[in-house]
């Protein structure tokens, strides 16, 4: 079993870096996606950090084995490339039709969805405190889709299509979680990335259209480059930061990413009003975003905080 190294100051500035990284990703893809559809745009993220990955571990003499796989690690493999071929597609789709907060908020749905199905997959259990969390997460949504929620309920708009989208993106993500848990006892994480993103890309390939880059602005060029370079950093910083830090801690930090998302896009579009459009939600949608986040934050803590409740309880036991 893992344990961290307990540098947590260092785990804590290394999920922030983390939730930063993956707040502001979604304004970046927005500009980016007005001049170059879904599939290129996410061959392009794959295949990026894929190549880089690639080089790191030939240099090192890591490469992975495909031997040790066996039979069903090839089929979770395939399962792994396909959900999150299907994930990086689906979201993109839905973020076309959204905007940056709203896309970023409803993909939280992803972890609950992962961790739900844990409980019958790996028979993990479910405290009431993460019921608790659950709770709160969904009438945070209830409260941000509040000037919207006879839309979603009642008609199939743009609006309603990328929420559902969003939502889909996250269902299947969830398959690619369970996948990569079991791959990781075979290989180590770096190897599991570096094989899934150039077969996803390679999977794509028929699809995508590099060409597209040529029309892209430089702005918009940048702004790409950015994005495949966020993938492969932001997932460095997280790995990092399950090393130092207690990973429910952690799952809890990245539920300030909706919020470092809503921040951004404010700030943006002060400062860039050609680019990014302000998000059109009012003061009742703010507060079921923090509902979401605080919902998402108890339920990744959870775990610890029946643990420590217990911990607690049996010294004051032994003092008696």
């Amino acid at each position: 079993m893992h344990i961290s190294s307990g540098r947590w100051v260092y785990g804590l500035f290394l999920a922030l870096l983390t939730a930063v990284l993956w707040g502001v990703l979604p304004i970046k893809l927005k500009e980016v996606l007005q001049a170059m559809d879904p599939v290129t745009v996410t061959w392009f993220r794959l295949l990026v950090p894929g190549s880089i990955l690639l080089a790191y571990l030939a240099a090192s003499g890591r490469l992975p084995a495909f031997r040790p796989l066996g039979k069903k690690g090839v089929w979770l493999l395939l399962l792994a490339v396909v959900s999150l071929t299907a994930n990086y597609v689906l979201y993109l789709v839905g973020l076309n039709r959204l905007s940056p907060g709203t896309a970023q908020l409803v993909i939280q749905v992803a972890p609950i969805l992962l961790l739900i199905s844990s409980l019958f997959v790996f028979r993990e259990r479910f405290s009431l405190t993460q019921g608790l969390g659950l709770l709160v997460l969904l009438t945070g949504f209830a409260l941000f889709f509040n000037q919207r929620l006879g839309e979603l309920l009642t008609s199939l708009t743009t609006y309603t299509t990328g929420v559902l989208t969003i939502l889909l993106a996250a269902f299947v993500w969830t398959f690619y979680g369970l996948a990569q848990k079991q791959l990781l006892t075979v290989w180590n994480s770096l190897q599991v990335m570096m094989v899934i993103y150039l077969a996803c890309a390679l999977l794509l390939t028929p699809w995508a259209q590099p060409q597209q880059v040529l029309v892209l602005s430089p702005l918009q060029g940048w702004l790409l480059l950015a994005c495949c370079l966020n993938t492969l950093v932001a997932y460095g910083a997280f790995a990092e930061a399950l090393a130092h830090w207690e990973a429910s801690r952690v799952s809890a930090t990245l539920a300030l990413t909706p919020l470092v998302t809503l921040a951004s896009v404010a700030l943006a579009a002060t400062w860039w009003p050609d680019h990014v459009q302000p998000e059109q939600i009012n003061g009742l949608a703010y507060g079921g975003a923090v509902l979401v986040m605080l919902g998402s934050a108890l339920t990744a803590l959870g775990p610890s905080v029946v643990a420590g409740w217990r911990a607690r309880k049996a010294r004051l036991a032994a003092l008696a």
